[in-house]
């Protein structure tokens, strides 16, 4: 009987090993055709002949992309806003979201602040209003544009106000009885105890603004200010075979649309891509402590 439970067992983890292996080739494969299509030769990418590995190797289509001043501004930029946003945005849902995971008794009209923000979550008045709204600060043509025209995420607030109500309350009582206020409760009880919803929602921000680019469209005027995603969605091949000898004129008609869209996606995926690792432990965690309410 024991001798059939392994055998099953073991039948079993061969079988899960096996789906989990082909999801994951799933989930890999168009990364890696993205990478080849990028790296292949213009003619072979029009005629749909890559497949696995590039043909007519080639990296013009990175040299294009990195090699202009535009291209390192915009990722200048993106790094600004990622970082200040972060920091920004992380820090006003952890301010917001410790008072309204009091009970209605310790913090007056909390069902009501609460109402606003599901309100608030659900419905939004526009893209023109919201544009007028953003001018009238002057925030055009502004990094702080792209760091607070993106308001507060109250989805991210109510995971975060979810985790600090599931913290023991004794915690806090205990700091208060020794005399601790509520900022040195917070600071020195509430987010060391909070990792994992906090690296859950750091997550979500950098994401946020790393791949966001309509904003940057809209709220900026001069391309200089443009954040990395809208540089690069606006970027094309644009050719002045005037200005060109015969050698640069052979290099370019091996570049096309097709190479160079691969290779900014590609691009745009790196840091992502790096930074995920580091916070995906905390990822299962902060999201099931964070909405579930007891």
């Amino acid at each position: 009987m024991i001798e059939r439970k392994t055998v099953g067992s073991r039948i079993f983890n061969v079988t899960n090993a096996i789906i989990l292996i082909l999801i994951t080739l799933l989930c890999l494969l168009p990364l890696w055709y993205i990478l080849m299509v990028s790296l292949s030769d213009k003619g072979a990418v029009n005629a749909g002949q890559v497949t696995f590995w590039p043909i007519g190797f080639n990296i013009l289509s990175y040299k294009k992309i990195v090699g202009e001043s535009a291209f390192l501004m915009s990722f200048w930029v993106s790094v600004k806003r990622v970082f200040l946003g972060t920091v920004v945005g992380v820090g006003a849902i952890v301010l917001m979201a410790y008072p309204l995971s009091k009970t209605s008794k310790q913090l007056p009209h909390r069902n009501v602040y609460m109402w606003v923000l599901i309100f608030c979550m659900l419905f939004n008045g526009g893209t023109i209003p919201w544009y007028l709204t953003v001018k009238k600060y002057g925030l055009i043509d502004s990094i702080w544009g792209l760091v607070l025209a993106g308001g507060l995420p109250v989805f991210n607030v109510i995971l975060v106000i979810n985790f600090f109500r599931n913290i023991p309350p004794a915690l806090e009582e205990a700091a208060f009885v020794d005399g601790a206020g509520p900022w040195r409760t917070l600071f020195q009880i509430i987010i060391p105890l909070s990792g994992p919803v906090i690296a859950t929602i750091t997550l979500f921000t950098i994401i946020g603004h790393w791949n966001e680019f309509f904003q940057g469209l809209v709220l900026n005027t001069k391309q200089s200010n443009y954040p990395l995603q809208t540089y690069i969605q606006q970027l094309v091949v644009v050719l002045d075979y005037s200005t060109m000898d015969t050698e640069q004129i052979k290099l370019a008609s091996m570049l096309n649309n097709k190479s160079l869209n691969a290779a900014k996606i590609f691009i745009a995926m790196i840091p992502v891509l790096m930074i995920y690792p580091f916070l995906q432990r905390y990822f299962i965690t902060g999201i099931t402590l964070g909405s579930v309410k007891e």
